[in-house]
């Protein structure tokens, strides 16, 4: 579709839902609308049924973590209509505790999509049948793609042999240091021969040529 088109959908579907769709925009050759978070379900329902719209495919549930702002978050609903070969942007924001209401009465597909949501930003959903962690361990601390989280972790996990189980322990990064002026040698390495040493007449790694 021609931006003129997507425009013109655009507008379609601001005039049936009203003050239910805050915008519309064409961004990257792709339609994009911003609609309040308590009309959720109403408009996905409305891009469903409607003849000039039809997008009855939900390809995506996505976060994206705003920090900063006071309603950290952004869901978005990647939508695909087959008949009409076209696809349409859903987005809604919500604060931290938050919740949105679930589409997977609307879309089955919605429940991994929503329980991944939930697993990397912690963004609750209202009615979904099972929100519980679906890529990392039961057990886990935090959510990991929001802004805010350690790269490193919390936790790192192991199987210990003697204990027979799996356990959790504070994160440890032990790590030799260089100065990556191409030049110094790695710290802490003294008697370990690094490939290629020998040409620089290096005795062990922690010695200067």
């Amino acid at each position: 579709m021609t931006n003129q088109s997507l425009m013109d959908l655009g507008a379609h579907i601001a005039a049936k839902l009203g003050g239910d769709v805050l915008s519309t925009e064409v961004r990257l050759g792709e339609l994009v609308l911003v609609v309040r978070r308590d009309a959720l379900i109403g408009v996905l329902t409305f891009l469903r049924d409607d003849p000039l719209c039809l997008f009855q495919e939900l390809m995506d549930v996505c976060g994206v973590d705003w920090p900063n702002r006071e309603e950290r978050f952004d869901v978005v609903y990647n939508l695909l209509s087959i008949k009409r070969n076209q696809r349409v942007r859903v987005k809604l924001s919500t604060g931290e505790g938050v919740p949105v209401p679930s589409a997977t009465d609307l879309h089955p597909g919605a429940n991994w999509f929503e329980r991944e949501t939930w697993d990397m930003f912690g963004i609750l959903f209202s009615g979904h049948p099972d929100l519980r962690r679906i890529l990392t361990d039961y057990g886990f601390e935090g959510h990991p793609l929001r802004k805010d989280f350690p790269v490193t972790g919390y936790v790192e996990v192991r199987y210990d042999d003697g204990l027979k189980r799996v356990v959790y322990e504070p994160v440890k990064l032990i790590q030799d240091f260089r100065a990556f002026d191409f030049l110094s040698p790695w710290e802490g390495l003294t008697d370990v021969m690094l490939p290629g040493d020998e040409k620089a007449g290096v005795v062990k790694t922690g010695s200067n040529p």
